[in-house]
């Protein structure tokens, strides 16, 4: 299903069982597999190959020459809960988005949250393992590599030029120097 409302470039591929919401736009030449479900305002760069599976939320960007695997979710709810003091927790709106920048790779089976407010980022050239997480807000810096089974909790800020290696995980709110490993 393309939504009429949506914008589709030149030699864009859509795949069986697909759905693009109203105000998606999709740049020439990308390539929308099978049941891949892009959401309401999502933007989509060109020459973009987006696999199988793939769930891209409201109001996310993904641009030019990436590639995003099987089954990876991008804009899910960030993980914010207030406690109250009757002993449960409250959800907090998570109102952001997520922006994937250039030459971006995703692996399989990862999860990108949506920030709470603003925008969790994925600079240009980031290569994501399969099964890594990426909490909301955070930045990932340029040309920054992370091995699966990576978790990186909220507001963390991984600089430029990063390699990151297997079953690594981050506490929130902490910075990462460039060229870090």
């Amino acid at each position: 299903f393309v939504s009429a409302q949506a914008t589709i470039g030149a030699d864009v591929y859509v795949g069986a069982f697909s759905f693009i919401g109203e105000g998606a736009e999709v740049a020439a030449g990308a390539k929308i597999m099978q049941q891949v479900y892009v959401g309401k305002n999502v933007k989509i760069g060109a020459r973009t190959i987006i696999y199988p599976g793939v769930r891209i939320l409201h109001d996310c960007e993904i641009g030019s020459d990436c590639i995003i695997h099987s089954n990876v979710v991008i804009g899910s709810d960030g993980f914010g809960f207030a406690p109250q003091k009757e002993g449960h927790y409250e959800k907090i709106a998570q109102n952001g988005r997520v922006v994937v920048e250039d030459w971006v790779e995703i692996g399989a089976n990862c999860a990108i949250d949506r920030a709470t407010m603003g925008a969790t980022y994925l600079r240009r050239g980031v290569k994501l393992d399969n099964l890594v997480h990426i909490a909301h807000n955070v930045e990932v810096g340029e040309n920054t590599v992370i091995a699966a089974q990576t978790g990186v909790s909220g507001s963390t800020r991984i600089d430029k030029q990063c390699v990151i290696a297997g079953q690594v995980g981050f506490a929130g709110h902490v910075y990462v120097a460039p060229g870090s490993q």
